[in-house]
């Protein structure tokens, strides 16, 4: 992420929209299980939400800076430094899996498709994939300057069976 993004994404003020609009839009009043896979919480405002709802939670971060601060500032979740494209983890452990806006940093639909495949492998049957990501906006594009932004059409997770009631949507106005 660039910096500004990575501020942002950080900031009291998105926290706020975090618990109060993205996560009980995205969850309502599912039961995620005992043992939760966020996959790219960034700073982990999500984390720790999350935290209050399962009793167990994994974050898998793709950036080293961001897993070591999140793993000293949270040390009750397993944070692992990895590439959610190739998860480190069994297969079947999950009993839910998350992620909140950040599918559109993964540089390809290539790399998306692989990374729901193996969020896939790792859940357990009948586990749940919960997550959402933005629309395009003016705000957005500029927001992503010299970032990847490669936008996820919800069209196209027709696909893959094991999504929330929802579905993985784009969150309005995030």
């Amino acid at each position: 992420m660039n910096r500004l993004h990575r501020s942002f994404c950080a900031s009291p003020k998105y926290q706020q929209q975090l618990e109060s609009r993205l996560l009980p839009w995205v969850l309502g009043a599912a039961d995620l299980g005992d043992d939760v896979l966020e996959i790219g919480p960034g700073p982990g405002l999500t984390t720790e939400l999350l935290k209050t709802r399962a009793p167990r939670i994994t974050a898998v971060e793709v950036d080293p800076a961001l897993a070591g601060t999140l793993r000293a500032r949270l040390p009750d979740v397993d944070v692992i430094n990895a590439d959610a494209t190739e998860l480190p983890l069994p297969d079947g452990r999950f009993s839910s899996a998350v992620s909140f806006t950040m599918l559109h940093h993964v540089p390809s639909t290539a790399l998306q498709d692989r990374l729901l495949a193996e969020v896939r492998r790792v859940l357990r049957p009948g586990g749940v994939f919960y997550g959402s990501d933005s629309r395009s906006s003016t705000l957005f594009r500029l927001a992503h300057l010299f970032d990847t932004m490669v936008l996820v059409d919800p069209d196209s997770l027709a696909q893959f069976s094991f999504f929330g009631t929802r579905n993985f949507v784009n969150f309005p106005n995030a």
